[in-house]
């Protein structure tokens, strides 16, 4: 299935306040993912973004669960780059009150 609206994803500041701050308490083990994997860095964070785009467009998403805060969705998808390829997983959220989803998590996962 497709994320529903995945046209009109959000990424929000996930990346920068959390998933590739290399500073963050608990973000920092993806930043070092990321950036051992795919030389991702905040500094060219617009090869990430237009991945998790495409993949909120056109990626396989699968229902993970809903709760009291929206409808959750997984979509796992392989990304390469001149450093190397991986699979990413990002997470996403439509919450309760709004008819897009927004990006919760994001990281490099093992197959």
């Amino acid at each position: 299935m497709n994320l529903p609206n995945g046209e009109a994803a959000q990424l929000g500041d996930k990346l920068e306040r959390y998933c590739l701050n290399p500073t963050h308490p608990k973000g920092k083990d993806k930043a070092n993912l990321f950036r051992f994997r795919l030389g991702i860095t905040l500094e060219n964070k617009v090869i990430l973004e237009n991945a998790l785009l495409e993949a909120a467009i056109s990626g396989t998403a699968v229902l993970y669960r809903a709760d009291e805060y929206g409808i959750h969705y997984d979509i796992r998808f392989q990304m390469s780059t001149e450093t190397g390829t991986t699979v990413v997983l990002s997470c996403w959220i439509i919450r309760q009150d709004e008819d897009f989803p927004r990006l919760t998590n994001t990281y490099p996962v093992d197959r």
